[in-house]
């Protein structure tokens, strides 16, 4: 009894997206560097990633923030996931998620999206523990030597139609392991990709919602 009055007076505390796109003020801190007026060759030259070129490649930015030391600011969208192909159907879509060598920051995000304030199972997703009823595969940490052939498994594994969606920067570009040339794309295609260091959970939300076939209206 007590759980139901403690409801009924803080009333539904999950966030309306994307039905409602967060505020200025509940979007995290952490946010996708941009350019405004910058000294580009000082930071080309200091940024770990190689990410720099006129702007910043947000598959290679590991937000450590050096750039700020040379004009550059800090944007808080984080809605940037690309998307090269996407699931023929919306609902009951399930991710079998693989860590090929994170540092825990990528998990430790993907965990918030089965909370109260996130719960993107009201949004048709559940996580799997078996890629053999996998939709989407999830791929997080720099691709390491020996997980790729436990990743390749797992793919084969999944029924089609299937996308693989590849989340934050060490799964698209290597990140700091290798200064931003190379990442998950070396082994198997990505259909989606989702920046971030780590990216936060309004990000993997809104790139799941784009693997989807699009966002909710």
């Amino acid at each position: 009894m007590r759980w139901v009055l403690r409801g009924l007076k803080k009333g539904i505390l999950t966030t309306k997206y994307p039905k409602k796109r967060p505020s200025y003020d509940e979007v995290p801190e952490i946010g996708i560097p941009m350019p405004k007026v910058a000294d580009i060759e000082s930071a080309r030259k200091y940024c770990p990633t190689n990410a720099i070129s006129d702007t910043i490649d947000v598959s290679k930015c590991i937000f450590c923030g050096k750039c700020e030391e040379y004009g550059f600011k800090r944007s808080r969208n984080v809605e940037f996931a690309e998307v090269r192909k996407s699931l023929p159907f919306s609902r009951s879509i399930h991710i079998f998620v693989v860590d090929v060598g994170s540092c825990n920051a990528c998990n430790m995000e993907l965990e918030m999206l089965n909370n109260p304030f996130y719960d993107f199972h009201r949004l048709g997703f559940f996580f799997t523990p078996t890629p053999r009823h996998a939709d989407v595969l999830l791929v997080i940490g720099y691709p390491t030597d020996r997980m790729i052939d436990a990743l390749l498994e797992a793919y084969d594994a999944m029924p089609e139609p299937k996308i693989v969606v590849a989340a934050g920067t060490c799964a698209l570009s290597g990140g700091i392991f290798e200064e931003g040339k190379g990442g998950l794309e070396r082994y198997v295609e990505v259909d989606v990709k989702i920046p971030g260091c780590p990216p936060p959970p309004i990000a993997l939300l809104h790139g799941l919602l784009k693997a989807r076939g699009g966002l909710s209206k």
